[in-house]
């Protein structure tokens, strides 16, 4: 199937938004999608963006059932390595149902680390569900360590109360 991938525009952010419910159904956790478009229109389209984002899209001819044409995305920010260097996290890499095992997911993956080879980064990381063993398999086929059973890194968040608690706690200055 013929597709293309390209930079996302700023009138892409509702497609991007819906797809960013539709893999939060996925992942069983649709209560903690908190933004609309407009978040990711301030956010990513602004003077200092907080992420990047390639959307995947098909020809009029291959919409699907629900009439999109565009049909996965991956939204990626840079990080920093203290001991290896410049980064690109794959916050999200979707492509709709429909579309998978199509190569999509695979050209959108790569098309990350293209940009990031580009922008110096060593490295690509990205995390995925424990239960989501479809997700686990097909990035280990395309060369990801599980950092988790090869070196038992844990990913940690801060967020609501603990991030608020955490920041009260900060030196005044």
């Amino acid at each position: 199937m013929k597709f293309k991938i390209r930079t996302a525009k700023q009138e892409d952010c509702k497609e991007i938004s819906r797809m960013i419910m539709d893999l939060a159904v996925y992942e069983k956790m649709p209560e903690q999608v908190k933004i609309s478009h407009r978040e990711l229109e301030r956010d990513g389209f602004c003077h200092n963006p907080f992420f990047e984002c390639l959307v995947a899209e098909v020809p009029e001819e291959h919409k699907s059932s629900q009439g999109h044409t565009t049909v996965g995305y991956a939204l990626y920010f840079y990080t920093y390595s203290t001991w290896k260097g410049p980064s690109v996290f794959i916050e999200d890499l979707y492509v709709m149902p429909e579309y998978r095992g199509k190569g999509i997911g695979s050209g959108l993956m790569a098309k990350v680390a293209q940009v990031g080879k580009e922008k110096k980064c060593v490295r690509l990381q990205l995390s995925v569900l424990d239960w989501n063993t479809p997700s686990l398999d097909f990035y280990v086929r395309k060369g990801a360590q599980d950092l988790t059973a090869s070196e038992g890194w844990h990913a940690l968040r801060f967020d609501g109360e603990a991030l608020d608690k955490l920041a009260a706690e900060a030196p005044k200055d």
